[in-house]
């Protein structure tokens, strides 16, 4: 369905009632019925505002809500944080993206099936690689910052019958020991951008961008600026909050605002003409983070075209066409900028028209959708829903 007709027939048939939006079934019917724990807002907004976010998750929300509602479902949505909502139907199916099973399962049908939505490596993970990440920080600059990507403990994985999980084979990796069925999902795109083939990739060989939210260590923007410092020649747009984080800010001070060859964009709008301009005067983009899902930023920056420089743990396989960051030390991610900026201009289009097809043929709604109903298809086929 496009996205047009899902928003309009959402904001028809849903309704807002202590926290619930509930969606009826296209049938009529009223016999089966799911419960989505994600995000409400999707369904709330005018679509003008609604293209202004900058995440996935709302039209990840859509999508699943519209493929249960084309096999029969009725859908209730509640947002994950929803630590209150009390379930009054039989739900057939729950999915859930952060830690609700555990506090609903005793409150569903025994057959109730569940499943758990994957965003992000285990919270055990991701808590111990943000720290770690601090803790290097402390001892190279002697700077104690605090963490801002830690994660609740959840046992999610451990009440679900069945999970999905965004990304490559990282994130997936660090909820094996639980030994569910988990099958993995391609993150979608909101954007898309002109193929890069016509960039003049003699004049912008050395020009880099860093784009992110919130968590300036964890997405390890501080590596990208301590690297694009020593290294006067080449240049790094930061596109991204950065000022939101004072005390980061305030101890990078002098490679944010007074490195000449460093520019704070700070946040943008994705689909706006500013960006449009740097992407256009960029080769690459370098997103060492220590622990992710599938990255939207380096999607984006795949879409655009960009050649990148990312770490394992962003989620994104990105060879033959970019690099793949083994320790993300700052002599390896100094390499990896000098290696892509020496390429020959024949190699640089090459691999930037790799990286842009790649992500068009791998990272859309469509395929978003197409790949999601599979796994919703499969399960209700395995449980005779």
């Amino acid at each position: 369905m496009e996205h047009e007709k899902i928003i309009i027939y959402a904001r028809k048939l849903a309704r807002k009632l202590f926290g619930v939006i509930t969606i009826k079934p296209k049938n009529g019917a009223r016999n089966k019925w799911a419960l989505l724990s994600y995000v409400t807002h999707p369904f709330a907004i005018q679509k003008k505002e609604l293209m202004k976010s900058p995440h996935t998750n709302p039209w990840e929300c859509l999508e699943i809500a519209d493929i249960l509602l084309e096999r029969g479902y009725g859908v209730d949505v509640i947002d994950w944080t929803n630590t209150t909502f009390i379930p009054k139907k039989d739900y057939a199916m729950v999915i859930d993206v952060n830690q609700n099973l555990e506090r609903l399962t005793p409150l569903l049908p025994k057959n109730c099936v569940k499943i758990f939505y994957i965003t992000g490596a285990h919270w055990s993970y991701q808590n111990s690689a943000e720290r770690a990440r601090l803790k290097e920080l402390k001892k190279r600059r002697g700077i104690a910052l605090v963490p801002r990507r830690q994660m609740t403990p959840s046992s999610n994985i451990e009440y679900a019958d069945y999970a999905t999980s965004l990304g490559n084979n990282f994130a997936k990796d660090t909820y094996a020991y639980a030994g569910k069925p988990i099958v993995q999902i391609p993150l979608l795109s909101t954007v898309a951008f002109p193929s890069p083939e016509k960039k003049n990739f003699n004049k912008i060989s050395k020009n880099f961008v860093w784009i992110g939210g919130g968590g300036a260590i964890h997405k390890g923007l501080d590596l990208a600026l301590e690297c694009f410092a020593k290294l006067p020649e080449y240049r790094l747009a930061v596109c991204g909050p950065v000022a939101a984080e004072k005390d980061f800010a305030e101890y990078y001070k002098r490679e944010l605002y007074e490195t000449p060859n460093i520019k704070l964009v700070g946040r943008i709008d994705i689909r706006g003409n500013q960006f449009k301009k740097i992407i256009s005067d960029s080769v690459g983009l370098i997103y060492p983070t220590c622990s992710e899902g599938q990255t939207g930023s380096v999607i984006t920056g795949l879409h655009a075209g960009l050649i990148p420089i990312v770490t394992y743990q962003s989620g994104v396989d990105v060879e033959p066409f970019g690099i793949m960051l083994k320790t993300a030390s700052m002599p390896e991610i100094e390499k990896a900028i000098k290696t892509i900026a020496s390429l020959p201009e024949k190699e640089l289009r090459k691999r930037a028209v790799s990286a842009w097809n790649y992500a068009r043929e791998n990272h859309t709604m469509e395929i978003f959708r197409k790949t999601y109903a599979a796994f919703i298809d499969n399960v209700i086929k395995e449980k005779n829903l």
